[in-house]
């Protein structure tokens, strides 16, 4: 005996017919009913008359998801902008240093005009990363049509720019 999904009943078609008349989407019914969206796009195109599946509010909801991965994208973009400009106020601005050591691990620190060499490596590692991932962003977006990308990059230069000839934000 074949194994796979169980036969389609015409219990099933009854019900697929009702939740359907209720106004369900294709995937709301299969899930209610634990079947394979194609098997009931398979049962309603069986139907007499055949049943079709409102596509309107899909393509709103599609534009809607859309534009609120732009919106996210966008946000997550200044964010890093924003983040970038703080750190870059960090390379140059005084800081404290400090250690555990010694026999009885002692905590010892001091302040310093600039973070060490070290640091400031580390800094410049973290404002890439942070610029890096506002650039790939925008570039998603011109790939997807958005034409905001211009803006943002200007952005990301003008808050960089900013925070190195300020010293931080």
């Amino acid at each position: 005996m074949a194994k796979g999904h169980p036969p389609v009943t015409a219990e099933d078609r009854r019900r697929v017919a009702e939740l359907h008349a209720q106004g369900l989407s294709r995937n709301a019914i299969a899930t209610q009913l634990g079947r394979s969206g194609r098997t009931i796009s398979r049962i309603a195109a069986e139907h007499e008359p055949p049943l079709t599946f409102e596509r309107t509010r899909t393509a709103a909801a599609t534009a809607a998801k859309v534009a609120d991965g732009a919106a996210r994208r966008a946000q997550l973009q200044l964010d890093a902008l924003d983040s970038a400009g703080r750190l870059m106020g960090q390379m140059f601005a005084p800081t404290v240093v400090y250690n555990f050591g010694g026999k009885e691990n002692d905590y010892n620190e001091r302040s310093v005009e600039e973070p060490p060499f070290r640091d400031k490596r580390d800094i410049a590692t973290a404002i890439k990363a942070l610029a890096d991932t506002a650039l790939k962003l925008a570039e998603y977006d011109k790939a997807t049509g958005n034409e905001d990308e211009k803006s943002m990059l200007t952005d990301l230069r003008a808050a960089l720019m900013a925070a190195r000839s300020s010293g931080g934000p």
